[in-house]
């Protein structure tokens, strides 16, 4: 340990720039406290009340000792210090938060510590660390005004029958029972005791050191002899003459008493975080610290709530500490007064606390989005959390190893410690085992009497007797000696509370480092989906918002499948876009501090082969350097590098500030106000050479303030409401403040990335990116795009009703226009037909949609249903016209908003429903892919060849539909069914027209349609079939065009159709020209007829255009197969669609056929595959085939049992049907490559194909069988209506 000093060289930045004290002005007297005035204005505002009887402040049917008095800042050290100015509202309000507080002698006067953080706009913060004590009220004139107001109080006869109003001022202990509340006050009786605040301030949360300075300098005030030295020299020494200790060092100063150690962590560490996270996990437990921690990560709204304002501080600070390598960006306000309580109306998020007794409990907290809280009562551990919550990955391993950490400390890991009353701050801290919390804190309570070190003999023995039962339970007292030889108290209860300091470094930095590990191997690969485009800094902040900096869809891609739920959400937060906006920057500037840490572990993981970039494995990983980290912090603090220099006597005058047990004198200004110029010249020079090594590494054409603006705007708005500021206290100043970050929300939403990526292919050939977008990237953004709506509709509510504004809107909605429709029934409006044979108009009416909502019975909650009817608005692409119309009523909104609010403001208004209009030219499925369980109903219209004699049928038609999800089984159509309708030029059309209900289809694939051939007419020429699902208004097209019958065509019964999303008409559809790219459909009619004729009219393919044909639908196949599993949709397109596998083999064979027809009979690919397998048969009878190689004659046996399989099939699905079964079959089992040697070496190919028919092209046929042995890689899965009846 070095014994030189360290006041000016090793660290030059001061461990403390203020010293203040708060409490009441003796001058001024009592003042009714104007915040809480202006909050008791505010809440009967919100509750719809007359205001005027709070505006005043005062409430006679209040207890006087009840009532909130306004306190101010008394003194404070050094008057200003240049580089962090004093903030005396937030400093005081801080400091005290209910204002100040009165006692008698009959009350608890126990002093509490408490700790704040104000942060800056630039992100900078300051902490205070305060102890709060009781101080005799000494002047005449205020125990008369409080004997006065006791008075009149109890001429109003409220003394015992009228509770405490939402803002009373309770103690700042707050964990007084209502009986040893302050009742009354008689002047002649009772001694009169105010709250006073003593207050540090410090750039550094050096907790503990701060806490025990604050301490001794109170013992120093209780104590009955005076200090050894007066209290300004101990206060101009921690203000000027303590350095911060130097990165990795540890520095030792004295308080009044007892030496102090606080360290820094190294460069290569986490950095510091001084709050005891044992606190945090004790109040919480693991499990939910972990999912308010996942909230925390998700940008969430967070709302703590507890007695104890330390705790609040506790639990905050821990949160922000774990998030290394990431912070917090949004609002920051780990203790908000009870009067800035309207602050929690904003519609951004943020992380705050309440304290308990400052407003009604939960059941009567009213707030105006709850969509997106995660509500934290710390008193009781429970949490209330958002829907559809992430968890967070590995989430069972991580608390497990988390529990274990805590275990060895001596804390339960499924519960933690419980909560615990807090100790007197002159105290040593207890130990965390359970077991002697009790009689240690008991002990205490005895030790640290007001009286300090005069005990009286009797109460010292006392005293003597539970220390001796105590030792021999394993509860030692060190200081009963001390009391009794009259020593300063503290000597021997410094070891213990070393040691408890020296426990809570070493268990915050091992949970610490387990948090840090999660998050190096979850992003240890993020530096390969980073995108450095920009050639300097200067294009980089200038293009910022058009440019992607991270690819997140490949980086999803990358990610083992469990972590995608969370990592997708994750993604997209304004903490997540800093760190990666640091990271690019990093190539001009120095690094962020966290971010050069969090790159060093990454690379000492990747050095160590942690996780390769391929290997994609949810594998959980422990942490290896627990030992390690505690080591190092361990080291430091048993020997500390530096010491101050000690306190000393300072240039004062004589006879000022003579010690008064129980009063904190008035403190020489001129002494104490000496040491700030020297200090202030050396940090401004420290700074001034810092600032000019910045600007010589800057980039030279770039000015700074451009720079500055720049980069603020780059790194998101949330930046821009950290804090708010503490002394601005208009509603106006803050709705005002609400509404400007709701505008930069509305430009910063993601609509227009949605509907980049969207737009698939064109988007890329547009430079913009990806070519499509994740079904799991989709609904990230969806739900944001839902968050943003909530964030909008709760601003300026008039009254909060439920927990999602919106659907509380939606709902006011309904019942206006509900009963405006029982007196005036308005038709609702009708879509156009989608064709020129239409289905009948579908209802568009946004009532409607919110009675399908209403009518999900899976759906619970009102945030459930907002979101739904969010989803379901977008997929029908009525978002926009639905909004347009709730806000139409100007009436409602006036009811339910206030006149600042953003949905009242029209040009606002009109801009964001612009906005939503553009994402009507993407289409969406982000209802019927989220919401699969529900039962939807359909219409069936089957549509027949316009000549009305073949649309007529006697049989009895029936249909199945399949989607994604299922299918909808058999169902059996009526004949009465059939329909006629005119089109424009009032030509006849007939259709059949039937509605059935099934679960959630999901995107439509196939239809197979039938009938059972009975009748005269027993045949039928459908067009197509059309099916629409009734509530999306999602209408799908199966183009079939051929004949169902058993003497037509192929014969065929049934077919199987695929489909495309039909596009929609309508003039107020024009805006939806942009569609994604269709699904595959049916083979057109001009395909599925026979061979074609002889003559050589029609398209002939040629045998180049057949190859290319063929390797573009198994590329297709292979493309497939290669999206994520989530995303492939159905590959029963890809085989038998439009430009599919089956389409090309159909080609193929159809290539040189020699005749069309024989005898006038139409000729089919399946009557080759007959020939050729009956001829393998006659040949394998004969013997021939036994001759040949063993794997030729399995390859004929196979070809013979899978046709004649197929032929056996009660299913009448004709000869085309036919072929396409054995071509699917062949694919799925891999056996086109070596069915098609065989076939191509039949002694039926020269009697029935051209010399120049493809398959007697031997060099072009080992060519595609190259190409479909790509195949045998991939599982190819059949869909269940293409092989129902086959057994093979």
């Amino acid at each position: 340990m070095s014994g030189s000093s360290a006041g000016s060289g090793a660290a030059p930045c001061r461990f403390a720039h203020y010293f203040a004290v708060c409490g009441i002005d003796t001058e001024t007297g009592l003042e009714p406290d104007e915040l809480a005035a202006l909050y008791q204005w505010l809440e009967a505002d919100r509750q719809g009340h007359a205001p005027d009887a709070a505006a005043t402040g005062v409430d006679l049917e209040q207890s006087p000792l009840k009532r909130t008095f306004k306190s101010k800042v008394l003194a404070r050290y050094p008057e200003n210090v240049e580089w962090n100015p004093f903030d005396q509202d937030a400093v005081n309000m801080l400091c005290m938060p209910k204002g100040l507080s009165f006692r008698t002698q009959a009350d608890q006067r126990q002093p509490r510590f408490h700790s704040f953080v104000i942060t800056k706009e630039d992100g900078s913060r300051t902490y205070g660390f305060v102890l709060t004590f009781f101080e005799e009220v000494t002047s005449p004139g205020i125990c008369s005004a409080m004997q006065a107001l006791h008075v009149m109080h109890q001429a109003q006869g409220g003394a015992a029958n009228t509770p405490c109003s939402s803002s009373s001022m309770d103690s700042l202990a707050s964990g007084v029972d209502e009986a040893d509340a302050p009742s009354g006050y008689d002047s002649s009786r009772d001694t009169l005791y105010v709250s006073k605040a003593l207050c540090l301030l410090a750039p550094v949360p050096f907790v503990h050191a701060c806490r025990r300075f604050l301490s001794q300098l109170h013992r120093a005030v209780m104590a009955a002899a005076a200090p050894p030295l007066p209290l300004e020299s101990y206060v101009h020494n921690v203000l000027y003459e303590v350095p911060q200790p130097a990165p990795g060092r540890s520095l030792k100063f004295h308080g009044v008493y007892e030496p102090i150690v606080c360290q820094r962590p190294g460069p290569g560490e986490l950095p510091l975080a001084d709050f005891p996270l044992a606190e945090a996990f004790g109040l919480l437990g693991v499990e939910h610290l972990v999912q308010v921690f996942t909230c925390t990560l998700l940008e969430m709204q967070i709302l703590l709530s507890s007695h104890d304002y330390q705790c609040l501080m506790a639990v905050a600070e821990g949160l922000t500490a774990l998030l290394f390598p990431f912070q917090w960006q949004h609002v920051y306000v780990p203790i908000l007064p009870a009067s800035l309580r309207y602050f929690l109306d904003a519609p951004v998020p943020y992380l705050m606390g309440l304290q308990s007794g400052a407003g009604p409990d939960r059941s009567k907290l009213e707030l105006p989005q709850e969509a997106n809280l995660c509500f934290v009562d710390l008193d009781h551990r429970h949490i209330e959390l958002p829907e559809d919550f992430p968890q967070f990955p590995n989430k069972a391993e991580f608390i497990q190893e988390l529990s274990e950490v805590l275990l060895s400390f001596g804390i339960s890991g499924t519960t933690g410690a419980p909560p615990r009353p807090r100790p007197a701050p002159d105290s040593a801290p207890s130990t965390p085992g359970r077991e002697r919390k009790t009689a240690s804190a008991a002990l205490r309570r005895l030790e640290d009497d007001g009286r300090n070190g005069n005990l009286a003999g009797e109460e010292l023995a006392t005293l003597e007797r539970l220390q001796a039962l105590t030792k021999r339970t394993g509860v030692t007292v060190a200081r009963v000696d001390a009391l009794r030889a009259g020593a300063p108290e503290g000597q021997g209860a410094q070891t213990a509370a070393d040691e408890e300091e020296l426990r809570n470094a070493k268990l915050n930095v091992q949970l610490r480092e387990v948090f840090a590990g999660r998050f190096t191997t979850m992003f240890a690969d993020y530096e390969a989906f980073v995108i450095q485009s920009a050639p300097d800094l200067e294009s980089w902040l200038t293009n910022r918002e058009q440019m992607h900096n991270f690819d997140k869809a490949s980086f999803l891609s990358d990610q083992p499948e469990p972590y995608l739920p969370f990592l997708s959400h994750f993604i997209e937060t304004q903490m997540f876009a800093t760190f990666i906006d640091n990271k690019i920057m990093s190539q001009w500037e120095d690094k962020e501090p966290l971010l050069r840490v969090f790159d060093g572990r990454v690379d000492k993981a990747r050095l160590f082969n942690v996780r390769a970039p391929s290997l994609r494995s949810s594998s959980y990983q422990r942490c290896s350097i627990l030992k390690e980290a505690a080591q190092a912090v361990e080291q430091r603090f048993l020997k500390p590098d530096h010491t101050a220099l000690h306190p000393h006597l300072l240039d004062m005058r004589i006879g000022q500030g003579r010690h008064q047990q129980g009063f904190f004198p008035t403190l020489q200004s001129h002494a104490l106000n000496a040491g700030a110029a020297g200090w202030s010249h050396r940090t401004a020079t420290a700074q001034r050479r810092k600032e000019r090594q910045r600007q010589q590494t800057e980039h030279l054409g770039l000015d700074n303030d451009l720079k500055e603006r720049s980069l603020q705007e780059a790194r998101g708005l949330g930046k821009t409401l950290r804090q708010p500021k503490l002394s601005d206290l208009s509603p106006a100043v803050i709705a005002q403040t609400n509404w400007k970050f709701v505008e930069g929300l509305l430009k910063e939403c993601r609509m227009k990335r949605m509907l980049v990526e969207k737009m698939g292919r064109a988007a890329v050939e547009l430079g913009h990116g990806e070519a499509s977008i994740t079904g799991l990237e989709e609904n990230t953004l969806i739900a944001s795009l839902c968050d943003l709506l909530e964030r909008i509709w709760s601003h300026g509510l008039q009254v909060k009703q439920g927990k999602s504004a919106l659907w509380s809107h939606l709902l006011h909605y309904q019942a206006r226009e509900e009963k405006l429709e029982q007196q005036a029934p308005v038709p609702p409006e009708r879509r156009r037909s989608d064709g020129p044979v239409a289905m009948p108009p579908l209802r568009v009416a946004l009532l409607q949609d919110l009675r399908h909502i209403q009518n999900m019975s899976e759906i619970k909650t009102d945030v459930g249903r907002s979101r739904a009817w969010v989803r379901l608005s977008l997929e029908k692409k009525l978002l926009s016209q639905h909004l347009k119309q709730l806000l139409s009523r100007h009436a409602l909104s006036r009811k339910l908003y206030k006149r600042y609010a953003f949905l009242r403001s029209e040009e606002e208004k009109e801009q964001f429903l612009f906005h939503l209009l553009s994402l009507n030219t993407a289409d969406y499925f982000c209802f019927t892919s989220v919401f699969t369980t529900i039962m939807i109903p359909y219409r069936v219209v089957i549509i027949p060849i316009r000549k009305l004699s073949n649309a007529m049928t006697t049989s009895n038609p029936w249909v199945c539909v399949s989607g994604e999800l299922g299918d909808s089984g058999v169902m059996q159509i009526p004949k009465n069914v059939l329909e006629m309708t005119f089109d424009s030029a009032f030509r006849p059309h007939v259709h059949v027209s039937a509605m059935f209900k099934c679960q959630n289809l999901g995107k439509m694939t196939t239809v197979q349609l039938g009938h059972d051939n009975a009748g005269l007419l027993a045949k039928w020429l459908v067009d197509c079939v059309m099916v629409r699902n009734e509530i999306t208004g999602h209408t799908y097209r199966f183009p079939c065009g051929r004949w169902l019958g058993k003497d037509v065509d192929d014969g065929s019964l049934e077919r199987v159709l695929f489909g495309e999303l039909a596009a929609p008409g309508g003039e107020e559809d024009s805006g939806r020209g942009c569609r994604t790219p269709p699904l595959q459909r049916s083979p057109s009619q001009a395909r599925r007829v026979s061979v074609p004729p002889p003559s050589g009219r029609g398209h002939k393919p040629t045998s180049a255009q057949i190859q290319e044909a063929i390797g573009e639908a198994v590329i297709n196949i292979v493309k497939h197969f290669h999206k994520p599993e989530k995303e492939r949709g159905r590959l029963t397109g890809l085989l038998c669609g439009d430009g599919s596998l089956v389409a090309a083999l159909e080609q193929l064979f159809h290539h040189g056929f020699k005749s069309a027809r024989l005898f006038q009979k139409a000729v089919f690919v399946w009557d080759f595959m007959e020939k050729a397998v009956a001829d393998m048969e006659s040949a394998d009878q004969m013997g021939d085939l036994q001759e040949t190689a063993e794997p030729l004659g399995m390859t004929c046996q196979s070809l013979c049992r899978y046709v004649n399989a197929i032929n056996s099939t009660p299913r009448n699905i004709g000869k085309d049907g036919k072929f396409q079964l054995l071509a699917c079959l062949g694919a799925r089992d891999r056996l086109l490559t070596q069915w098609l040697p065989l076939l191509v070496e039949c002694p039926v190919i020269p009697r029935m194909y051209e010399d120049a028919a493809l398959l007697r092209d031997r060099g072009a046929i080992n060519a595609l069988i190259a190409v479909l042995e790509t195949l045998h890689d991939f599982p190819v899965t059949l869909d269940s209506s293409l092989v129902k009846g086959i057994d093979l």
